[in-house]
């Protein structure tokens, strides 16, 4: 069985999660966490179910999903994996962090790029993962068909989407990754989203203003 547990972090409050297994091996994604005391919590919630890491693997590498990066990885003393094409957007981050009121921002490299084909897997657990453009160059999102779920950080949210103007953002290519790699997923299928609360694949077809 396959565990999600969301903590909320930062400004911008970005949702990160650890996934888990029976095995309490976990992967952590997106941690958002700037303050130390964000960074803090993250452990101890780790720590308090004696988790396992196995990497921080992101969606994608916008400053919000990327603030913990180097600490977590550091800490737990694991690898980052993102997306091949995301990683000009991960090295752009020290260059407009500052401008956002950051300047304490530690940058991080990744150390392994996705493969898609193989998806991603920890303790008993494989997640699938698919290539989801449009709000970033090279989002993912990681599905688990087990337990019917996806972890879709700013693709798609509750009545919403991904905004599209940040660079390499474009808002035909977000639609059309929704509809032909998400909106093919079952209706039942729970939507953890980057942001705001849980939505299901079948509300967001009927009631999502963007793409009904």
């Amino acid at each position: 069985m396959v565990t999600v547990k969301k903590i909320v972090f930062n400004p911008f409050q970005e949702n990160t999660y650890v996934i888990y297994d029976e095995t309490n091996s976990c992967i952590i994604v997106d941690p958002g966490c700037y303050e130390k005391h964000e960074e803090q919590e993250l452990i101890d919630f780790i720590e308090s179910k004696n988790l396992k890491p196995t990497t921080i693997a992101s969606t994608h590498s916008h400053i919000d999903h990327v603030f913990g990066n180097n600490a977590i990885k550091e800490y737990f003393n694991i690898p980052l994996t993102i997306c091949k094409q995301d990683e000009e957007t991960l090295a752009r981050v020290p260059s407009y962090a500052p401008m956002y009121g950051f300047s304490n921002f530690n940058p991080s490299k990744p150390d392994n790029f996705f493969n898609l084909e193989q998806g991603l897997s920890f303790g008993n657990t494989t997640l699938e993962i698919r290539f989801v453009p449009g709000h970033a160059p090279g989002h993912v999102v990681f599905i688990s068909h087990a337990e019917q779920f996806v972890i879709n950080g700013d693709c798609l949210f509750n009545g919403s989407i991904g905004r599209t103007d940040l660079p390499g953002g474009d808002f035909d290519t977000l639609i059309n990754s929704i509809k032909e790699q998400l909106f093919t997923l079952p209706d039942e299928y729970t939507v953890y989203c980057g942001h705001g609360p849980e939505t299901t694949i079948g509300n967001e077809k009927k009631h999502n203003p963007f793409l009904t």
